[in-house]
């Protein structure tokens, strides 16, 4: 079986090259120019889940559509349809604020594997994992 890209990268998140994350993959064993490609599939959970933690902190983006319109902007995404997707899988409406406890994050960790590497991979992880790499984040 062809798994996607991000699946394959250890990386579900589809995160870009660009900061020092940790569990990344040693440089002389990169393979893919464009995307983060990281040692287990904890740690590419793990930079997602600060990347959201970023928007919250830094940036005071606290809404599925600030959000996403961040992470997966217009230039490069239908990002309105990843706003309905997600959205959609956490029952709220684009606008409505949202708390990042674990099980929200728990969720939308969830939904943006789904839109990043298709629907069948949403439960392609063990909640187990996701919650290690939220427990991760959060350090």
């Amino acid at each position: 079986m062809n798994l996607p890209r991000g699946i394959r990268n250890n990386n579900p998140g589809n995160i870009r090259w660009g900061s020092d994350w940790y569990g990344l993959v040693v440089k002389n064993e990169r393979t893919d120019p464009d995307f983060c490609q990281f040692k287990t599939p904890v740690y590419g959970l793990r930079a997602m889940v600060k990347i959201m933690f970023t928007y919250r902190d830094k940036y005071g983006l606290n809404t599925v559509e600030s959000i996403i319109n961040r992470y997966a902007p217009p230039n490069e995404n239908n990002t309105k349809g990843y706003i309905d997707r997600i959205c959609q899988t956490l029952g709220i409406k684009p606008n409505d604020k949202v708390d990042l406890t674990d099980d929200v994050l728990l969720q939308l960790v969830k939904a943006i594997v789904a839109v990043e590497n298709g629907n069948q991979y949403a439960d392609y992880y063990q909640d187990k994992i996701i919650m290690d790499a939220i427990q991760l984040a959060r350090k």
